[in-house]
Order: C-alpha cells, then structure tokens, then sequence
C-alpha cells in the first residue's frame, strides 16, 4: 500500500502545473497588458494569471514604440529586466512569498543610483557612472520584487522644472511632444502616461514630483521627510528634497509607497513605518470631506488662465465634498526662505565642481551654486527661523480641514525649447523656478502632498490639484485622494485625461537634437 500511494503522489507531482503556461492565462495584448494598473497586475501575478515575462516584454514594446516621440527614458537594461521577469516568475511557480512588487516593471528617476545600471544624474560629467550599489530607495523596491527596468529622464542634477538635459535630450509631454512635460522627475511622468511602465519613482524638492504628474495627468506624491530613507543626501538633516512615488492612479502610488518607505539608519530624518498599514485602504466617504482651497496662498504666481481654470475645477469639487471653501493665510518671505533653503543644497553638493572648473556645470545648477556661495550665516539664520513660523502658522491652518487644495502648476506647459518661464500674465519672475511657488511653499512645510489629475486647463492640456494633507499624514491623505479621485472619474470636467497615443507614433528628432555628444548606454 505504501508502495501505491507514493506512485499516485509522484504521479500527482508529476501533473503539477510547472509553467506559466500551464495556467488558465488571461488572454491579453500587449496593449491591454500595459494598461492594467500596478494593482491589478501585481494581484493577476499571485493569481498566476499573468505572467512578470509577458508584462516586462509588453512593456518593452511599448518603450520602443513611442519613447522615440517623447523621449522619457534615460539608459536601459531590458535584458537584465528579462533575466529578473523570468526569475520572478519562477518564484511564483514555486510557490515562495511575494514582495509588495513582485514582478512589476519599474521605471527609476536618473538622480538614483542603480547597481549596474549608468547613472548619469542628468550630466556629462557622469556619462560612463554605473554605480556599484543600489541607492537605499531602489534597494528596498527591488528587495519587495521590483524589476528595475529603465531610467527615467531628468534635468542635470535635477535642477529646474524643464526635462532637458545634454546627455540624453528633452522630454515632450505626451499630449503635444514639443510642449514641457515638466521637471525634474519629466521622463517619470511621462513614461506612465503613456503605459511604458505601471510604476515610477521620482524625487522632489520644490515640486519635481508633483509638477510633471500635473502637467502628464498621472498622480505623484511628495511624502514627509524621513518616511522614503535618503542614504546619500549631503545635508541629511534638510527636509527640503525627498524621493517618492508616481503612477497613473492614487492606489498605485499607494502601493509603490508601501514599499518604498523604511527605517534606515543612514538617514538622519528616518523613522519606524507600518508598511503594511500605510498599504491598507480606510474607505472615505467624498461627501463628509472639509475642504479648504486657495488659488495662490496669497504670494505665488499664477497665471490667470490658470486661476479661472482653477475656480472652475473647485465649482465642480464643491458638489462632491460637505465644505469646500476659500482659506487665506499670511505667507509673507516664503520666496526668499525658499531661496535660502534650497541654496544650502547646492553649495553642499557642488562646491568642489564649482571650485574645479564652474564650466562642468550647467547653467541652472551652477546659478543655484552662485546664489548660496554668496550667501552668509545670517541669511541661513533668518531662512530657518521664517521656515519656522510659516511652518506653525500653517499647520493651525492645516488642522481645520481634511485637505488643502491648490493648483499644481501655475501655467499651462510651454515649449520645452525655452529653459524656463520668463514672466506671468506680463510680470518677469525673478529667477527661473519661481513660476514653481505653488509647490515649493509647500516643500518647506513638510506636510506630505499629492498631485491629483483634474481634467484639462483652457488649452486642452492636463490640469492637476495639489492635495496637501496633514503634518505626517500620508495614510489619510491617499484615503481622502482616492475618495476624490473616484468623484473625478465620474465627472467629465474632472477625470484623468490620456494622451493619443495614434499621435505618438512617429519620432520627434527636435528632442534629441540638444545632445552634444551619443549617451553611453547600459546593457
């Protein structure tokens, strides 16, 4: 008998299901593959229903069919992306515990460092830079099943909100290639937008993440300092610059986030995160929400194109929420605090460079290291203790609603030829990024803050609302977006906008065309 039963068990082990292919598959294009949400394609993976080779190669495709019209992508590494899929999907097969990311394709913004991956930051400096080891960030995306699949393109060093740079070229928004698909995490954006890849990771300082996600109509989140681990930030006890994630909807970015952050001793600004509590979704009713809003907290400049736009967007929101009213709020000196603040970074990160040969820098990242070498303790002084009081009076604020919305972005995309925004409605802006106000007001707060799609603006171009949430509240701050996201998607003047992508399919050479000299490649 002994002997029986062990035939009918190697026979059972013999029927075993021993590939992918021996699953009940959905039958899927490549085009509805790319299309399905981080959510759903991480679950159809568990289920075995979709297979991490045939999403990769779906995505792939999809990268070589219409980044050469856009130009999101910095290096590759498909075949290494290729031997991870096929490992990831062994794994499923065996049955072993999956990661929050098991299997999903995922794009890497080119400020993050990649194990074997180039690196360029943006920058001919860096053109052959392939770093020995994963950044803190990316260790953890990859460590929950992760596959690293591209970079992203950025600005160099990531300074500005213009995706351009003369190592890889620019980035064109999706929706009108030729347009500014906004900075620094532009290749991100875009790279969503168009189904290239399900997720995204960017970073942000004084809206590098939010600012692209509202110009492409995706959704990008800058959470607080410390919840995303920075090993690497030179000042690690500035809460000015974070890393985050981007997606084409609120529980992707939920997901992506769940994995992302971490302890990590390395960051000064780190804490202990309940990861698989920030992962859980607490449904929220859109009607019981108290909402404030502002155009412009009364100092950043805004289009008025861009205002109307807004007040109309906030008519439509009101019917979907229980309060939805005006706030004001004296923000007086925020310009020059952030001036102040943000210098400090430069000057921590370039000085060598700039003492070497300034030439070795660009433009924009060596104006920003001129601004802090010229500045004295007293201003640093002076910028803290202002960031201090805006800071409290804005969380009293903070505490008499759910969220606080603004527009994202205070114009629509103009053409990525042209560095930066000169002037608005007719007043020359003082420096380049201060058509960015909406966003780096923000920053220096330290409240976690989303980019949220909303329709389109007067041009046809995507609209996006910032959803600013409370001090160290990322959980309820995705609850309440999605909640409001799920409203948007029932209101034709507010749901997410895609690009044509029958538009996209010819190459754009004029993105290509500011490359000085051929990018080095990864495998």
């Amino acid at each position: 008998m002994r002997s029986s039963r062990a035939s009918v068990s190697r026979r059972r082990r013999k029927r075993q299901p021993e590939r992918f292919s021996d699953f009940p598959l959905i039958p899927m294009t490549h085009d509805s593959l790319v299309s399905l949400s981080a959510v759903d394609a991480r679950r159809l993976i568990g289920e075995r229903r979709i297979s991490p080779v045939e999403l990769l190669d779906a995505c792939i495709a999809r990268i070589e069919a219409i980044n050469p019209a856009v130009n999101a992508m910095a290096a590759t590494c498909f075949e290494r992306a290729r031997d991870e899929a096929r490992r990831a999907e062994a794994a499923v097969m065996r049955g072993e515990p999956l990661g929050l990311l098991h299997g999903l394709p995922v794009g890497v913004k080119d400020l993050e460092e990649t194990a074997g991956v180039l690196t360029t930051y943006g920058s001919t400096r860096f053109r052959a830079n392939v770093p020995d080891e994963d950044n803190a960030m990316v260790a953890r995306i990859r460590a929950a099943g992760a596959i690293v699949t591209a970079k992203t393109n950025t600005p160099e060093m990531g300074a500005g909100a213009n995706t351009r740079n003369d190592v890889w070229g620019a980035t064109g928004n999706p929706f009108a290639p030729l347009l500014n698909a906004g900075g620094s995490s532009g290749g991100s954006a875009v790279a969503l937008a168009t189904d290239m890849l399900p997720l995204c990771t960017g970073s942000d300082t004084g809206g590098s993440l939010r600012i692209p996600a509202a110009l492409c109509g995706v959704v990008g989140l800058r959470p607080s300092p410390g919840l995303v681990p920075a090993d690497r930030r030179e000042l690690g006890w500035s809460p000015l610059t974070v890393s985050g994630p981007m997606a084409r909807t609120v529980a992707d970015v939920r997901l992506l986030l769940a994995a992302q952050a971490g302890f990590d001793a390395r960051d000064p600004l780190g804490y202990e995160v309940d990861s698989a509590a920030l992962a859980a979704r607490r449904p929220v009713d859109a009607s019981t929400l108290r909402i404030g809003y502002t155009d412009d907290f009364g100092v950043c400049a805004l289009d008025d194109a861009s205002r109307a736009t807004f007040r109309a967007k906030i008519a439509r929101i009101a019917r979907h929420v229980a309060v939805c009213e005006p706030v004001a709020i004296d923000m007086t000196d925020v310009d020059r605090c952030f001036d102040v603040v943000r210098a400090q970074q430069f000057v921590a990160q370039f000085a060598q460079t700039y003492e070497r040969d300034p030439s070795l820098l660009g433009p924009n990242t060596r104006a920003n290291y001129e601004m802090g070498a010229s500045m004295t303790l007293g201003d640093a002084v002076w910028a803290h203790t202002t960031q201090t009081t805006l800071y409290r009076r804005f969380q009293a604020l903070m505490a008499r609603y759910d969220v606080i919305l603004s527009p994202t972005v205070s114009v629509t995309p103009f053409p990525w030829s042209q560095w930066h925004l000169a002037a608005i409605n007719g007043k020359p802006l003082d420096t380049y990024y201060r058509w960015l106000g909406l966003t780096y007001l923000v920053s220096l707060m330290t409240n976690p803050a989303l980019s949220l799609p909303c329709g389109v603006d007067h041009v046809g171009m995507p609209f996006g609302v910032q959803l600013i949430g409370p001090l160290r509240g990322e959980r309820r701050l995705l609850d309440v977006s999605e909640a409001l996201e799920a409203a948007f998607g029932a209101d034709d003047a507010l749901q997410r906008p895609t690009p044509d992508l029958s538009a996209l399919a010819e190459p754009v050479p004029e993105l290509r065309s500011i490359v000085t000299a051929p990018p080095v490649m990864a495998s």
